[in-house]
């Protein structure tokens, strides 16, 4: 019978969306980079690229990029997102050069009740183009045009569905133009938008329209590395005045950062990436996420990237609190093993009375129950949750046995907050400890999980007879 249970599970992941808990970064089972974010359908669908790690003997990757396809993400809640699988592929789209690996940032928009996707890639008579594929429903399934746009030579698409009625497509380091109404063709010659504007080694342009104003947001090279720019106009096509920074450099000297940003639920939010699953190795990235904010001239105010990123956990989601919103000066966070990024990362509270919070956790979905915390530590201590502050309320303790390895602990719940709270986890007592995730659980669940075991004992007890 388990075994039997063992296969449906596969058979199962194999043919059903995954599902990421997330927060900063956003995908934590694969690299994602260049990320272009629409809503659709009342959910917010992620486009990115798809950064993998260079084949071996595939010259043009070595110490590169590399990217062979794309696969599309959506959320309700910005936490939880759903991977679709992939939608292209450099080897299924008849104009692209095979085994080419440069399928860089994409875009997707809907018109004419269709979605239309467009990404660049490398055809096979050598430099760059741009390609569309269409699709009835957002995550696909989505079927390449025979042959590229004609009129763009140049990466990083983006597709501007401005107010006039018209659509706008922007790409490379600032060229833009008019599309005709079957989104395939362009309508009249590109121009220039970034012309005279900060622009050295400009790319992946981002368009929008808020509030009577256009906004094309950019990356550029300031100093060493790219920073998020942006520029207004009255004008899809412009001319556009250079306004200032979205985003600065990153802190750790990651070269790149591509980004979109998009207004969901009555709130914006930029959505950029960073390599913080690859912290030695800048062309490997990873989408996260922040709020972004206008000030009342229609100006927008610069961004801090974060660990916490956005959205509400679930009390009964696994949280990955090492993320956390702030922390005592002590508190360090790693990733729990380099060569294997996606185990994710470790906070480690080195002495009594260190402390990290981590915002915004849901607990009307928790009746009464327990606690379930991923630890390691170097020696004996005792771990504290509590709520809002160090020395706010407690909502449930471990006392902790020294270990070499991670484990699960579990600790009943002394007291049950209410509505959206801050956690706080304290190191109580003498040694040092590192914490992953951490999630509760209603005690009905409890008992239901305790019925399986016993089921599944009794199963394997009769197979075994």
């Amino acid at each position: 019978m388990k075994h039997q249970i063992t296969k449906l599970i596969t058979l199962l992941m194999l043919i059903m969306p995954f599902l990421v808990d997330a927060q900063n970064p956003i995908i934590r089972d694969q690299f994602t980079a260049d990320p272009t974010a629409r809503v659709f359908n009342g959910k917010v669908y992620l486009y990115p690229s798809h950064d993998i790690m260079p084949p071996q003997g595939v010259a043009s990757c070595k110490d590169w990029f590399c990217m062979e396809d794309y696969h599309v993400f959506s959320s309700e809640n910005l936490t939880q997102w759903t991977d679709h699988g992939m939608i292209i592929h450099q080897n299924k789209v008849p104009w692209v050069k095979k085994d080419s690996y440069a399928m860089w940032a994409p875009d997707c928009v809907y018109r004419n009740n269709k979605y239309y996707f467009y990404f660049p890639s490398q055809p096979a008579n050598g430099g760059f183009a741009v390609g569309v594929a269409i699709a009835d429903k957002p995550e696909g399934p989505f079927t390449p045009e025979q042959e590229p746009i004609r009129g763009i030579m140049g990466i990083d698409p983006c597709v501007l569905l401005a107010s006039d009625g018209n659509a706008y497509i922007f790409w490379g380091n600032g060229r833009c133009a008019m599309l005709k109404e079957n989104m395939k063709e362009l309508a009249g010659d590109s121009r220039g938008c970034l012309d005279g504007l900060p622009n050295n080694r400009a790319e992946g342009p981002f368009a929008f329209e808020y509030n009577g104003n256009f906004y094309l947001t950019y990356p550029y090279v300031r100093q060493e590395t790219e920073v998020l720019a942006y520029a207004m106009s009255k004008n899809p096509l412009g001319p556009y005045k250079y306004m200032g920074l979205i985003m600065a450099e990153h802190a750790n000297g990651c070269w790149t950062n591509h980004h979109s940003i998009i207004n969901y639920k009555d709130q914006w939010y930029l959505f950029y990436h960073h390599n913080a699953f690859s912290p030695n190795d800048d062309k490997r990235r990873s989408v996260q996420i922040e709020k972004l904010y206008f000030n009342a001239d229609g100006t927008i105010q610069e961004v801090k990237e974060t660990m916490r990123g956005v959205g509400i956990n679930q009390a009964t989601e696994k949280i990955e609190i090492d993320r956390y919103s702030s922390a005592s000066e002590d508190v360090t966070t790693t990733l729990i093993d380099e060569k294997n990024p996606f185990l994710s990362f470790e906070a480690t509270l080195p002495a009594k009375d260190s402390w990290f919070k981590y915002n915004d956790v849901d607990f009307d979905c928790i009746e009464d129950g327990y606690l379930i915390m991923n630890v390691n530590a170097a020696d004996d201590t005792k771990l504290c949750v509590r709520e809002s502050s160090a020395e706010g309320k407690v909502i449930a303790c471990l006392d902790i046995k020294k270990s070499s390895e991670w484990g699960t602990q579990e600790a009943d719940l002394e007291y049950v907050p209410k509505g959206v709270i801050d956690l706080v986890v304290t190191n109580e007592g003498e040694g040092a400890v590192s914490v992953d995730w951490v999630k509760f659980v209603n005690s009905d669940n409890k008992k239901d999980k305790e019925k399986e075991k016993d089921s599944s004992e009794a199963d394997d007890k009769n197979e075994e007879e």
